[in-house]
């Protein structure tokens, strides 16, 4: 398979030319029409959260978090009753930002209309939050751009070809609103690695030769699931709803784990590098998809992966995951550099303290630098809500979409290398046909789900060398 001729700033000279023309392009748009942007320091921000599982009540406490009454949360949505009740519930009783929980019977909503009722509580200018499963993100994208809000997303974005290429449409049409979006990528916003990305770039370790990022432990989340007649909540839901409930089990809901799991170090990596990779080559296998009593899984994840990405300048970056029981836990990421090595990550995805060495030994004799962030700036969750309220009050460009996008683009051709035997580039997985949830805008709860399982409750899943153009066939494996 050729390789693409995709745009990677390779300098960092190059990289703030690039950055400098977006700042330029959003500037230019002073004499448009622009939506309601929020008065410095006076005007408090409303919120809505669109899904209410995972990382959702996690993501509203921090937009509750960055000022005391800065910010009001008015409205709730999702499909489930029982995880909005869980993040109602814990908000409510939460006694740091209990006050700024302003949620009624009436402004919480399920269905899957329900993101438009959330939506259209707010004003030109307040804040959505789309917390989940990625298929949606178009959807919901595509309706706060109508109602002009700004928008806060969780990664990944997108897991497939047609997805990634509608939301960088939608992208450009959010930056020509002057919208303000902000992404779950949150060690862009580590100061520890702000530094680090300085250092790099001004030659501290030389020139970019090498990455390595490792997230290897046991299974965790929804990545490893049993048929749906055998799950105690399963088999009280429709079809689709499993597979949301459950939607780390499923391409077209998530990425899968390598999406899902591995994207923090592979968006923060390829920063260091200023680029994304132009291909990928990879392994992995269903080494132990089996519950502790015997019954196959029936997800489509693999419970290894080893990615290695290839950059235009020749340069690598191993990606190397793993969700299996007793196996050494393994959870950070590293550069290296021409003239030395850097520890980005120290644990977790992106963990303190980031530091700089001579050589190719990460020993206290050889450290160069060692971050020491301020405590009030150390949680990169909460440094990302504040950058996106202060651009949102002081009218500054910030948007984090096309970038998130490229990030999720490049994790999803690691996994469909690795669930094909196949090379990947970044054009081929950017214009794959294959969509994993085509009618993701008209899905019901009784709806066709976007899979369908045989009559054991199983899913079609990787079969490496046998589809080798899409990431699973139609059905189920025989």
């Amino acid at each position: 398979m050729s390789e693409p001729q995709i745009p990677a700033t390779s300098s960092r000279r190059e990289f703030l030319k690039t950055t400098g023309k977006a700042a330029a392009a959003v500037s230019a748009l002073a004499g448009v029409t622009l939506p309601y942007v929020h008065a410095q320091g006076s005007d408090q921000i409303k919120i809505c959260l669109i899904g209410c599982g995972g990382r959702g009540g996690g993501a509203a406490k921090n937009a509750l978090s960055v000022k005391k009454g800065g910010a009001k949360l008015v409205a709730m949505a999702d499909v489930f009753d029982f995880k909005m009740n869980t993040a109602f519930n814990s908000l409510k009783n939460d006694r740091e930002i209990k006050e700024d929980v302003d949620v009624t019977k009436d402004t919480q909503f399920l269905g899957f209309d329900a993101y438009k009722k959330a939506m259209d509580c707010l004003r030109p200018g307040d804040v959505a939050i789309f917390t989940t499963p990625l298929a949606f993100r178009w959807v919901h994208f595509t309706y706060a751009i109508e109602k002009n809000l700004n928008v806060f997303m969780e990664k990944p974005l997108t897991a497939d070809g047609p997805a990634s290429r509608r939301m960088l449409k939608l992208a450009d049409e959010s930056v020509k609103k002057n919208l303000k979006v902000g992404v779950g990528l949150m060690s862009r916003h580590s100061r520890a690695l702000q530094e680090l990305h300085k250092r790099i770039q001004d030659g501290e370790i030389g020139d970019v030769i090498l990455m390595r990022g490792y997230r290897m432990h046991g299974p965790v989340g929804s990545m490893a699931s049993l048929p749906r007649q055998m799950d105690p909540r399963g088999k009280n839901m429709t079809e689709v709803q499993y597979q949301i409930n459950r939607f780390h089990s499923f391409l077209w809901a998530s990425g899968g784990c390598f999406n899902d799991f591995y994207i923090h170090h592979i968006d923060h990596l390829c920063w260091m590098k200023n680029a994304w990779p132009v291909k990928a080559q990879a392994l992995g296998g269903r080494h132990y998809k089996k519950s502790p009593e015997g019954i196959e899984y029936v997800d489509q994840n693999f419970d290894s992966y080893s990615v290695e990405y290839t950059f235009a300048d020749g340069a690598k970056f191993y990606m190397d995951g793993r969700c299996i029981n007793g196996t050494k836990p393994i959870y950070n990421s590293w550069v290296h550099g021409s003239k030395g090595i850097a520890i980005a990550s120290k644990a977790n995805d992106c963990g303190e303290p980031s530091s700089t060495y001579k050589g190719q030994n990460a020993t206290a004799e050889n450290r160069i630098w060692e971050s020491n962030t301020p405590p009030a700036e150390r949680d990169p969750y909460l440094n990302e809500w504040v950058a996106l309220q202060n651009a949102i009050r002081n009218n500054t460009p910030h948007n984090e979409v096309k970038r998130g996008v490229e990030a999720s683009i490049t994790s999803n051709m690691g996994r469909m290398a690795a669930h094909t035997g196949q090379e990947i580039t970044f054009e081929e997985m950017l214009n794959h046909e294959h969509e994993y949830a085509p009618n993701a805008d008209k899905m019901t709860v009784d709806g066709p789900a976007p899979l369908t399982p045989d009559a054991n409750g199983r899913y079609p899943k990787p079969e490496p060398g046998q589809y080798r153009n899409r990431e699973y066939g139609e059905s189920a494996p025989a």
